[in-house]
């Protein structure tokens, strides 16, 4: 009983600083995702935890986060209580659909400066992703995956949600899903057009992610230079593949995250 309403106060006190954050410091907010509006309508219809469909007929994909297998269902359900039947407005960079005729947007509820993605991150209910139209809002994504990581949760409850990347059977479960995987790089080579980061003294079959030579100059301007990585722990974020071991391809220096003292101290209380 007392781990219930443990829960329920930490799910109260994240909620209350959400808003409080959003209302204190509304303008900060705004400018820390301030992509292009894309129009706005009203939600008719939710198709699963991160689409949405207005009542104009256009499908809108939530962009900026993924949703684990996990948190499907609660997410799902979060959006049929907080956006139902709402009026919210869309931002983003290109509002061109995808292939399945999707429109990818930021979108925020009538009234509010905070993006649903926000909320659905803060809940533990979606994750940040790793693609290069997400760029605008992930400052306000990374700030409430942090908090949901602190408060543990939804998918932060769960011991072995981020994945250790010297456990390779474990990663290769993820193969064509989106994954979290924390672990210290042991060498850094490079072949050919590629430069890998291998987490595994088994370099065909251990974890590794991959990374295009000629995006190097990117990850070096962020501090992330062969010399600075060897050696460290880190979290990557990223698809999961498999070329003899599993791989994961880093196109953006923001897929790779140092992993502090305290942290990692906080992930084995888990």
């Amino acid at each position: 009983m007392r781990a219930g309403v443990s829960t329920i106060c930490r799910r109260i006190f994240f909620f209350l600083a959400t808003i409080s954050s959003v209302t204190l410091a509304g303008a900060a907010a705004q400018a820390a995702c301030d992509s292009p509006l894309q129009g706005e309508g009203q939600v008719s219809a939710i198709l699963d935890a991160r689409t949405l469909r207005l009542d104009d007929g256009r499908e809108v994909r939530l962009s900026g986060i993924e949703v684990p297998k996990s948190a499907e269902i609660a997410g799902t359900a979060w959006l049929r209580e907080h956006a139902l039947r709402q009026k919210i407005t869309l931002r983003g960079i290109d509002d061109a659909p995808d292939r399945y005729g999707r429109q990818h947007a930021f979108a925020l509820l009538d009234g509010s400066e905070m993006i649903l993605q926000s909320a659905l991150v803060g809940e533990g209910h979606a994750i940040v992703s790793a693609s290069p139209r997400d760029r605008t809002c992930t400052a306000e994504l990374r700030e409430a995956e942090s908090r949901a990581e602190g408060s543990r949760l939804g998918v932060w409850s769960q011991p072995a949600f981020v994945q250790e990347a010297a456990a390779t059977a474990g990663i290769l479960k993820y193969i064509g899903r989106f994954a979290l995987v924390e672990g210290t790089i042991l060498s850094v080579r490079q072949a050919g057009a590629t430069v890998y980061l291998n987490f595994d003294r088994r370099r065909i079959q251990g974890f590794a992610v991959t990374v295009s030579r000629r995006m190097m100059a990117s990850f070096a301007a962020a501090g992330m230079t062969p010399a600075t990585l060897q050696g460290k722990r880190v979290r990557v974020r990223g698809w999961i593949s498999q070329h003899g071991g599993p791989r994961m391809e880093a196109r953006l220096p923001s897929q790779i995250e140092f992993v502090s003292d305290t942290r990692t101290a906080a992930a084995g209380g888990k």
